[in-house]
């Protein structure tokens, strides 16, 4: 059963203050979210995989069905909307301390299909815009396969970069994901 996070959840994080992923990644940059709205998604530290033409994987997939909510994971402008022939359609947010999230291979579909149709509609929240600000949790796109994922598992190719160089992300998003389980577990017994 897919567990969403719910406006219960939310709302403890904000009272308890339990957004902050203790011990995940840098001091000076933690993730207030986890990047899907389905803590049942699947992820592992795939950080340095060989890819194509000698490529090495430069951060980290992470799977859910397709058309689940991405979400940011903290607060930042949108500075790229794109679409490429590798990363498909993609999000780049800027956060603070020269922090940048990369949000790769979003959804490109019309509903119920794998037409490749959808554009950029399929691709990002309703309204999205370059420049716009963006708080943690905050629906920014949707899962899919596009780009060169066209053929794998619908996932977001999730990258994070400090100052121009990607740096491995998994240690935050094992956090963010830790944290999500024990807010979720307090908000079923809240319930």
């Amino acid at each position: 059963m897919t567990r969403r996070i719910s406006t219960l959840a939310l709302l403890v994080v904000s009272v308890l203050g339990l957004a902050v992923p203790a011990g995940a990644g840098d001091e000076d940059f933690q993730f207030l979210s986890f990047i899907h709205d389905d803590i049942t998604t699947e992820f592992s530290n795939d950080w340095g995989a060989g890819r194509s033409g000698g490529r090495a994987h430069k951060g980290n997939d992470v799977f859910s069905p397709k058309g689940t909510p991405v979400l940011a994971a903290a607060d930042g402008f949108v500075e790229k909307l794109g679409n490429g022939p590798r990363s498909g359609f993609y999000v780049k947010l800027r956060h603070a301390d020269g922090y940048d999230t990369w949000y790769m291979h979003l959804d490109n579909d019309t509903p119920g299909s794998d037409d490749g149709r959808g554009g950029s509609d399929a691709a990002y929240a309703t309204d999205l815009q370059e420049g716009d600000f963006v708080e943690a949790g905050q629906v920014i796109g949707y899962v899919g396969d596009s780009g060169n994922a066209e053929w794998t598992t619908p996932h977001t190719h999730f990258e994070l970069h400090r100052d121009g160089r990607a740096i491995n992300p998994h240690d935050y998003l094992e956090g963010a994901m830790k944290r999500w389980l024990r807010v979720e577990s307090l908000a079923d017994e809240l319930a």
